[in-house]
């Protein structure tokens, strides 16, 4: 019998070494070096996919050209026939991408990449799954909608099997539920294993680079939300989409964290339902929809997510510490920010707030860092101070500074237009974005100011 070999795993980065270290050496984490069991053997790839040797899609050797001689042309993309999904991905889906979509268990992964794969209604999909049966499958694929011809199920883990399936079938798009159920028999470790994974990911890039085939991969994720498996997982693929929520709640967040053909500050918003995923157009008037104008503590700030304009509705709730020291609290929103408007406030402005628990909430489930929300953020704790409310008509775009000026913003216009389309008619804007903005072609009153003790006193008096 052949000597098994061995090697140790760092669990975090993916790091390997030929005996067990406490330290890694690449990442700095402690006591993440696992051993597992590791046989390279060409004869167990005999069912591997390979390149074609002749024909259109056979491998060539690759030779060095200068930069000059390289033609380039536009990269075509699929349509997607998911408004969301594309705007996340840059205008569709890249042939030969690999595309890796992270969320939490129960969120809505599988539920999403199937209804992907049911609307691609002009091309082959083979939806690969390693967790669910074809029972299951089906099931779910009922109450998302009319069914697709052209989409297959296949219910199997091992790649070699996988790839001769892909021979026979051909199939235009290739969807992987999930890469952590999936193994090579390249490598004797366990499935979910770091070797397995980057084996299984290896082999999956190979064919989505030599064949021109985007292939989508679902990731499972670790207690504080990166991706499960080792961090070159996510070196090696081109994209990696966030799906982010409150399984409690119906909105879904699908965001991007890495993307080789496009923006990553894009954001698509979902709306789960009995009949699967709705897309949300418009998600301002969404986030809007509960506001009540009379109530203190409130205020409605204009930000970006990519190219997108949203307005949200910025809760702060201000109430006398009942223990010595003070809370600070933020949720959707940076606490090391909030702290320091808060100090901001307290020095430029004269408010007390060294006695008082500050509650901070991003309306909707949003994760915003956005620094043109920081105005709406003071507003709202001024407001919740002194209970106060904040007139229904009036919005905020601008950044605070720690002098307390206010300083300008980038793309002034989309905010205003946003703000104009839902029907708000004043705006607090800085004084230096409206130098070289032409405020009279829109319907919105514009209000410049350099203080933030203007702000205060135009709301408030």
């Amino acid at each position: 019998m052949a000597k098994l070999k061995t090697l140790y795993f760092c669990q975090n980065c993916g790091a390997q070494s030929a005996k067990w270290i406490g330290r890694c050496p690449s990442c700095s984490e402690w006591n993440t070096y696992v051993e597992e069991v590791i046989q390279k053997d060409d004869t167990k790839a005999a069912g591997s996919w390979k390149p074609p040797t002749t024909g259109p899609g056979a491998k060539t050797v690759s030779k060095p050209r200068v930069i000059g001689e390289i033609h380039y042309e536009e990269e075509s993309r699929f349509d997607t026939n998911d408004g969301e999904l594309n705007r996340v991905l840059g205008g569709g889906l890249v042939p030969g991408s690999l595309v890796l979509i992270g969320g939490e268990p129960g969120i809505g992964k599988s539920t999403l990449m199937l209804q992907i794969a049911m609307s691609l209604k002009q091309m082959k999909v083979l939806y690969i799954s390693g967790e669910e049966s074809e029972q299951q499958i089906k099931m779910r694929a009922e109450r998302l909608g009319p069914q697709h011809p052209q989409c297959y199920i296949l219910t199997e883990t091992n790649t070699q099997n996988i790839f001769k399936q892909i021979d026979q079938l051909q199939p235009n798009v290739v969807i992987v539920d999930s890469i952590q159920t999936l193994h090579s028999g390249l490598v004797e470790s366990g499935a979910g294993s770091v070797s397995q994974v980057r084996e299984c990911t290896a082999e999956l890039l190979k064919f989505a680079k030599e064949t021109g085939v985007p292939v989508l991969l679902i990731g499972h994720i670790t207690k504080d939300g990166s991706i499960a498996g080792p961090k070159i997982l996510e070196h090696m693929v081109d994209t990696v989409l966030q799906f982010e929520g409150d399984r409690h709640l119906s909105y879904r967040i699908l965001r991007t964290t890495k993307n080789r053909f496009g923006s990553t500050s894009e954001l698509g918003i979902y709306e789960m339902q009995g009949t699967g995923l709705r897309q949300v157009s418009n998600p301002s008037e969404i986030l809007l929809s509960q506001r009540t104008e009379s109530l203190s503590g409130m205020a409605i700030g204009a930000t970006l997510e990519g190219n997108r304009p949203l307005l949200v509705e910025v809760q702060a709730l201000v109430t006398p510490a009942t223990y010595g020291t003070p809370q600070r609290s933020a949720t959707g929103f940076d606490a090391k920010r909030l702290n320091m408007l808060l100090a901001v406030l307290e020095k430029r402005s004269g408010l007390r707030l060294g006695q008082h628990d500050v509650f901070l909430n991003i309306a909707g489930g949003l994760r915003l860092d956005d620094p043109a929300l920081d105005i709406a953020v003071c507003a709202a704790v001024v407001s919740s101070l002194n209970d106060l409310p904040i007139p229904g008509n009036v919005c905020l775009a601008a950044e605070v500074g720690l002098s307390g000026e206010i300083r300008a913003v980038s793309r002034l216009d989309q905010r205003l237009s946003e703000a104009e389309k839902l029907g708000f008619s004043e705006m607090y804007i800085s004084q230096f974005n409206a130098r070289g903005l032409d405020l009279a072609r829109y319907g919105i009153r514009a209000q410049p100011v350099g203080r933030l003790d203007e702000v205060l006193s135009g709301l408030f008096g």
